[in-house]
């Protein structure tokens, strides 16, 4: 079995993020990266899954810039087999539906049974990626798995819901899965782990090959700060219902 897992790299959770001086994206220089925690588990998923069935392949998609490498051959280290990294502009990720359909076009040449994601990204927290790519795959799909099992032609897993309740879901293949941060424990890569993934294949894509995303970033800045407010020194019932018209209709928020 094939199982593809779509990580990302973000910057460390403790970062202190600015805007560039070109306000088109986070200032990087000075930043630590890493990998995005809920893919991690997506990773953590898909090694466990393989080792169950005893045979099978783990292969890493990522899309970002150069830098990305080093969270590719961090996946490499902890057991993925190869990887295939989609060499863009990380301004240009970051919408999910134009990083969805990259993703997809990638994976036209790998025939996955398997593709997994995390919930959602650290950085942007859209949560949307893994969803839209299973769309645009045509493969059904269940979100906030915390375990899968083979079963018969297809898988069975398990889906967190509310209130500590669980539902379990019996899944035809090829599918997409988005696994639950948590779910199981993370792996550390070993040394030896470390010395082979210098010799695993990356194979590099480029992103003008696939179709490049249609949204860019044209202007990223902070929301201003200020601070306002109005008293209402009506009677009870004539506040509230001024209070109701201005959050309908300034603030739009109902």
């Amino acid at each position: 079995m094939k199982i593809v897992v779509a990580i990302k790299q973000v910057p460390a959770r403790d970062s202190l993020l600015k805007v560039n001086a070109q306000s088109s994206w986070i200032e990087d220089s000075d930043l630590s990266f890493e990998i995005n925690e809920p893919d991690a588990y997506a990773l953590e998923a898909a090694l466990q899954f393989k080792e169950a069935e005893g045979d099978g392949e783990v292969v890493v998609l990522c899309a970002g810039p150069d830098r990305a490498t080093q969270t590719i051959r961090e996946a490499l280290a902890k057991g993925a087999d190869r990887a295939l990294h989609i060499e863009i502009d990380e301004t240009a990720t970051a919408d999910p539906l134009a990083l969805a359909r990259l993703l997809a076009k990638a994976l036209e040449a790998e025939q996955p049974d398997l593709v997994l994601t995390g919930i959602q990204s650290d950085d942007l927290g859209y949560g949307q990626t893994g969803v839209i790519l299973a769309e645009l795959l045509n493969f059904p799909s269940a979100t906030l798995i915390m375990n899968i099992e083979k079963q018969g032609d297809g898988i069975r897993v398990r889906r967190e819901l509310e209130d500590g309740w669980f539902q379990n879901v019996d899944i035809p293949l090829p599918a997409l899965l988005t696994i639950q941060s948590g779910a199981t424990k993370l792996r550390y890569a070993t040394l030896m782990g470390i010395k082979k993934a210098k010799s695993k294949e990356i194979k590099a894509v480029s992103a003008a090959d696939l179709g490049a995303p249609s949204v860019t970033a044209t202007r990223l800045y902070f929301p201003p700060k200020t601070k306002q407010s109005q008293i209402f020194d009506d009677e009870p019932k004539a506040a509230v219902a001024k209070l109701v018209e201005k959050l309908r209709h300034e603030a739009r928020v109902i």
